[in-house]
């Protein structure tokens, strides 16, 4: 058999896995836009909580995405640590890619999927950091290993080993048990604070509902509109 042969069967192996994936195969909830809030937040923390209910694995996880100066999109999975009335909230080195990203272009747009209710949340608009208080808070809020981790730093830098990872995490892991109000110097709390939000609830027919809110006007309100699947 040849490699070209052997690389065309695994091709169709993965297509074919690919295509046999079932979407959504549970009962889904209905949403009827008519009835959401003025603002998204309040409709977010409900969802939140549902996605909670309904079993949604690591539902506070979101992605990430940014652009760097000459406009290269990038993306990445992250927790989020807060939704409030000054917007959503994460935390990350300064000096790792997504730092230096948000430093040279303050857009960003942050996207929750939750699968076990069909459920979709993304949002657009500038990000601000929160000032080294809220960093410094949200380090204390942290687990021991997502401190030692914080600790542990060099973000998005080349490794040289596996083994130098190691030796790194475990003087991380140690200072964060014995002093877990270690500094971490670059730890940066941001903020998004969104212009757009959107708020996708699949159909098994595919009659999706978009309810997007848009932020514009003197009064800074927002404009909820429909959109099409």
């Amino acid at each position: 058999m040849t490699d070209e042969h052997s690389r065309d069967e695994r091709q169709e192996t993965f297509r074919a896995l690919l295509r046999a994936q079932r979407v959504w195969d549970t009962a889904l909830p209905v949403f009827d836009p008519a009835g959401s809030p003025v603002d998204p937040l309040p409709l977010f923390h409900r969802w939140f909580t549902e996605a909670v209910a309904a079993g949604q694995p690591e539902p506070h996880t979101m992605t990430l995405a940014t652009a760097d100066v000459s406009g290269r999109p990038d993306v990445r999975t992250l927790m989020l640590h807060d939704a409030d009335e000054h917007g959503w909230h994460f935390a990350s080195h300064a000096t790792s890619r997504k730092g230096r990203q948000l430093a040279a272009c303050p857009e960003a747009a942050l996207g929750f999927y939750w699968a076990a209710q069909g459920r979709a949340v993304r949002l657009r608009g500038h990000v601000r950091t929160a000032g080294p208080e809220a960093a410094r808070a949200d380090l204390r809020a942290r687990s021991t290993g997502a401190l030692a981790a914080a600790l542990v730093g060099r973000q998005s830098e080349v490794l040289a080993s596996a083994a130098e990872l190691a030796e790194a995490s475990a003087a991380a892991w140690d200072r964060a048990h014995h002093e877990p109000t270690a500094e971490a110097p670059t730890w940066t709390a941001y903020v998004l604070v969104p212009d757009e939000v959107e708020f996708f609830q699949g159909d098994e027919r595919r009659r999706h509902v978009r309810l997007r809110y848009r932020r514009g006007g003197e009064a800074d309100d927002w404009t909820r509109e429909l959109l099409w699947p």
